[in-house]
């Protein structure tokens, strides 16, 4: 399936939680494995810099809790935590908020919306209202988690009818046997899976 219209007066990048408390492994409460964090951030310096290079939008989306309380009002996070999951730190992640990985970040250039609280990037943030004033269409899509927080704001941008395209290289999970899975759904049913080239190649 060939991608979408990707304008470059259109089209923005959302990024998903490329902060410290995943990518870090000095810090992060629930990191991904070493070699994947690097390679990922990686993967989003090396897009983010092109897409800017072009005049195309960057927005961060961070996870951010004022305290554990606002955690632990999902059910199944409170049940998960200390157990023997990829989640069992989840009451302590981002309590305080860990900063974005320094070399994905351009202050003069990108937008951060810091108020995400839960795995889609749209509910109860103003990014919904952020897009629609930039004029974004089409989304790319990068970040963490594969199978929860980027499936999760897929489905939503698609409910919202924005041509979502996942930036294969430059997403990735703590859930490895779901990676591939979590992909397989989303060009089953809520949008485009392209590769960083392909995507450069269509702006």
């Amino acid at each position: 399936m060939s991608l979408p219209v990707l304008d470059r007066g259109s089209t923005a990048v959302v990024t998903i939680d490329l902060h410290r408390g995943h990518l870090d492994p000095e810090v992060a409460t629930m990191p991904l494995p070493a070699a994947t964090a690097e390679r990922v951030t990686k993967a989003n310096a090396r897009l983010l810099a092109e897409v800017r290079s072009r005049g195309v939008p960057v927005v961060h989306v961070v996870t951010s809790y004022r305290s554990v309380a606002e955690i632990a009002t999902n059910p199944w996070w409170a049940a998960v935590a200390g157990t023997d999951a990829t989640r069992a730190n989840v009451l302590r992640h981002q309590v305080p908020a860990l900063g974005l990985m320094p070399e994905v970040y351009d202050p003069a250039y990108d937008l951060v919306v810091d108020t995400k609280k839960r795995y889609d990037c749209f509910a109860a943030t103003d990014l919904d209202h952020a897009l629609r004033a930039l004029g974004a269409k089409a989304l790319l899509l990068t970040g963490v988690n594969t199978n929860s927080c980027v499936l999760a704001t897929t489905v939503a941008a698609n409910s919202r009818d924005y041509a979502p395209v996942v930036v294969e290289e430059c997403v990735d999970t703590m859930d490895p046997a779901l990676h591939d899975a979590a992909l397989r759904v989303i060009r089953q049913a809520f949008g485009w899976v392209a590769t960083t080239e392909e995507v450069l190649a269509a702006l």
